[in-house]
């Protein structure tokens, strides 16, 4: 196995743009073209376009597809009509979150799993080897597949300039078959950035054609590429978590606040329910630590692992942080005990290298776009 890091069709491309990439998860990315802010502003007041052909796309088919990820996944599976996508996780035995994921469902008998890059080949083993006495079958697709995402609230507008695809009847969290740019993909209105926008998954041979032609059909409307920089405060600022800071194996969903994508009234047994079952309950009665926003009074950004502090003591610890664009102020998320996590909580600080600096709680998200 060589460790040269992975490179997505489009690596030529962001290079010509002058590109900052970065190593993640074994794949070189686009860290930025230009100016973080003003890639992320471009998404929140008009639209950007990502490259994330780096997340890991994972085929389930058969007639016990569902039932497979029923027992496998903690969502229920059998609700998601085709067409439509879900919000879910992976769970270990324990309870622990191994991965969060969507699930589409293409047909009644065919899902495609997308999860995060650095879990991509954890979750591809877990499903093969839950996958055993089902009729079904598990497939690695990344090769399969880029992924080209355009976010903003001009992507509708920039989107219906290339496909014939009704995009005005794709609700959020769902996908559809069609032709953008003359090139075939799977339309999905799913995001992670906080705005209306669409993921488009592509045979990597039709990758480049696609960005061009989007570039071309956004540059009226203001559309510039986007790097992970700014997909990362995006994210932040519409408190949506992330694996490896938010989510984690000693971490179950409720522990996150995300209790409700764990669903006990679907049938059959799935993995981690009887531990999830008893963390739902802690959760109930004595949350440990509850995951809240945090605003800074000060200039001083705060970074994942930073300590919470309140009356002298640590009380809790930073998960992300950053500065954030539209609020002008740097802002984080932090696990904190349950007793200083209601908004307006007053002394709560972070130790930013010895010195507790002042910090705001408040409830996430922090933005919200109007409808």
């Amino acid at each position: 196995m060589s460790n040269a890091p992975r490179l997505t069709a489009l690596d030529a491309l962001h290079r010509s743009l002058g590109a900052t990439m970065t190593d993640f998860a074994g794949w070189d990315m686009p860290l930025r073209y230009g100016s973080e802010r003003d890639e992320h502003n471009a998404v929140r007041t008009k639209a950007g376009l990502f490259d994330l052909s780096h997340m890991g796309e994972i085929t389930v088919t058969g007639p016990q597809a569902t039932d497979l990820l029923n027992y496998a996944l903690v969502g229920n599976i059998g609700t998601i009509g085709p067409g439509r996508a879900r919000y879910t996780m992976i769970c270990r035995e324990d309870g622990g979150i191994v991965d969060d994921l969507i699930v589409y469902r293409l047909r009644e008998q065919e899902y495609m799993v997308v999860a995060n890059a650095g879990n991509a080949q954890v979750v591809l083993d877990a499903l093969t080897e839950r996958a055993q006495g089902f009729d079904a079958t598990v497939r690695d697709d990344r090769d399969a597949y880029a992924l080209i995402a355009v976010q903003g609230p001009k992507s509708p507008g920039i989107l219906k300039s290339l496909t014939e695809a009704d995009l005005d009847g794709l609700k959020y969290y769902a996908g559809l078959p069609g032709t953008v740019a003359g090139v075939p993909a799977l339309i999905a209105r799913t995001g992670y950035t906080g705005e209306d926008g669409f993921e488009l998954f592509v045979e990597p041979q039709h990758a480049e054609r696609l960005w061009r032609a989007l570039t071309e059909a956004g540059a009226p409307a203001g559309l510039i590429p986007c790097g992970l920089s700014c997909r990362d405060t995006l994210r932040l600022e519409a408190g949506m978590p992330l694996y490896g800071h938010e989510l984690t194996t000693a971490l179950t969903p409720f522990d996150a606040g995300l209790g409700r994508v764990v669903k006990f009234e679907k049938d059959g047994d799935f993995v981690g329910r009887e531990a999830l079952a008893k963390a739902a309950e802690r959760a109930e009665t004595a949350p440990p630590r509850k995951l809240v926003g945090l605003v800074a009074e000060g200039r001083r950004v705060p970074r994942a692992g930073m300590q919470v502090v309140a009356g002298g003591r640590a009380v809790g610890e930073v998960t992300s942080g950053a500065p954030s664009p539209t609020l002008g102020r740097p802002i984080a998320m932090a696990y904190v005990e349950a007793a200083h996590a209601a908004p307006g909580t007053e002394g709560v600080g972070v130790d930013i290298r010895g010195t507790h600096e002042p910090y705001e709680v408040v409830s996430l998200p922090f933005y919200k776009r109007q409808k």
